[in-house]
């Protein structure tokens, strides 16, 4: 009998690490291939790794709770004949980086919390930091092997001020730490003025609970929204542009080929298709809003990755991605969206359907909603919502003069960063997206 280690498998090229939010199996089971070992959740989907062959749990490497680096060894199991960690393992495991040949990745980090108390006295050198430092933060396991690495002990760790969730301290982190060891900028930062002070570090007022009140537990992924919208709001300032487009041309051309649409290409044409079209000739005309801030830098995307934010059934919140919609026709489009949302609902939607978008649109008008004030996906710059498509008397110009006709109007809300997104450009932005609706081909040939 052989005995392997189980590795974190790599989950998409932009996420790093999981949290362990079940061990299905027990230490001495037997599985089958392909039975489930564990669940496991990232911040945009749920998935589970499975048993590479049939064999037995020999140990967990890991506890329920922890947040774990891709490549990183979560059990051992014992299988039959001869086998390499490599082959039952989707990603290799993660090498420790250290500054002289690791960059920190690009990324918009939410505000920093106030800095922790500073300990007069270091801790003498361990052989691993602890898993919990004395203040109860935690430590995952790639921020504690770099740690080892590097010297670092767990009293330097409680030092630094972490710009993860709840001041976890993350790879860039510590990364920033090592390189400038030594300097009273990263060990000794200035205290925060008080209007810095985080959203969620101000005291709530006090709730009272009557005994005919329900309480309900917010699940997993509705902590994590709740979370991602907070820093969102402290992050970016937000402004939002209306304006309302006369749709008529776009609803009378589906409503004439919707059938035809399907039975050639075989899947429904929805309004969201023939909008996302629109908003990426608007994208191309003002890049500005495909974007993302990193410090006094703008990065403008050359991707254009159309997040569309879809409800699920639980109620919660999920943004899958068409990537690269720009390369897309109407019928790609179509069956992109499509797909996106029917593995939504199902809950099977992969660690990379959700990773990657430069610019969001969010549907409101499907709860009815006229108009909405959209709150910004981040590290993006500008979210687009659309409104309810209703019938509504509106001017006409004519050659004869003006006249009043009943006409298929929504409108559109575009919520955008004004550290980086001025009122001219998020306004000329949504504009041009009601233009090119309006402007649609009446003719235009089912392709």
């Amino acid at each position: 009998m052989a005995t392997i280690e189980i590795l974190l498998p790599k989950m998409g090229e932009s996420v790093a690490e999981a949290t362990i939010t079940k061990l299905v199996v027990s230490p001495s089971e037997f599985v089958e291939s392909d039975e489930p070992l564990v669940e496991i959740a990232t911040d945009k989907v749920d998935s589970e790794v499975p048993a590479p062959e049939d064999g037995t749990l020999v140990e967990w490497l890991v506890a329920e709770g922890d947040v774990v680096a891709v490549g990183h060894a979560i059990a051992r199991f014992e299988i039959g004949g001869e086998a390499t960690v490599a082959a039952v393992a989707p990603a290799a495991p993660a090498a420790v980086p250290t500054p002289a040949v690791v960059e920190a990745p690009v990324s918009v980090e939410s505000p920093v919390p106030p800095p922790a108390v500073l300990s007069a006295v270091s801790a003498p050198l361990e052989t691993m930091p602890a898993r919990t430092g004395a203040g109860g933060r935690f430590y995952s396991p790639l921020v504690r092997s770099i740690a080892k690495s590097e010297g670092v002990t767990t009293s330097d760790l409680e030092a630094i001020v972490g710009s993860g969730s709840e001041g976890r301290v993350t790879k860039k982190d510590i990364l920033a730490y090592v390189s400038t060891r030594g300097t009273a900028a990263v060990n000794a930062p200035a205290p925060a003025p008080a209007a810095s002070k985080s959203m969620s570090a101000v005291s709530a007022p006090p709730v009272v609970v009557s005994g005919e009140d329900e309480i309900i537990e917010m699940d997993r992924m509705r902590k994590m929204i709740a979370d991602h919208m907070v820093r969102s709001v402290q992050t970016s300032p937000h402004v939002t542009s209306f304006v309302e487009a006369d749709v008529t041309r776009m609803v009378q051309w589906r409503s004439k080929n919707k059938a035809e649409f399907e039975k050639a290409h075989g899947t429904k044409l929805t309004f969201t298709p023939l909008i996302a079209e629109a908003i990426v000739k608007a994208i191309r005309d003002f890049p500005g809003v495909n974007a993302t801030v990193d410090g006094d830098r703008i990065i403008i995307k050359k991707q254009i990755n159309l997040g569309m934010a879809a409800a699920l059934p639980s109620g919660n919140l999920i943004v899958p991605v068409i990537k690269n919609a720009d390369q897309f026709s109407l019928v790609g489009l179509a069956k992109q969206v499509n797909d996106l949302a029917d593995r939504a609902r199902r809950g099977k939607l992969k660690p990379d359907d959700t990773a990657g978008g430069t610019y969001t649109m969010s549907n409101v008008g499907t709860f009815g909603n006229v108009m909405g004030t959209p709150i910004i996906n981040q590290p993006q710059v500008a979210i687009l919502a659309l409104g309810a498509i209703r019938k509504k008397p509106a001017v006409l110009e004519t050659p004869d003069g003006d006249v009043i006709a009943v006409r298929q109007m929504m409108f559109l809300s575009h919520s955008y960063d004004h550290r980086v997104v001025d009122g001219m450009l998020g306004g000329s932005f949504v504009r041009r997206v009601a233009d090119y609706l309006e402007a649609f081909d009446p003719e235009r040939p089912v392709v």
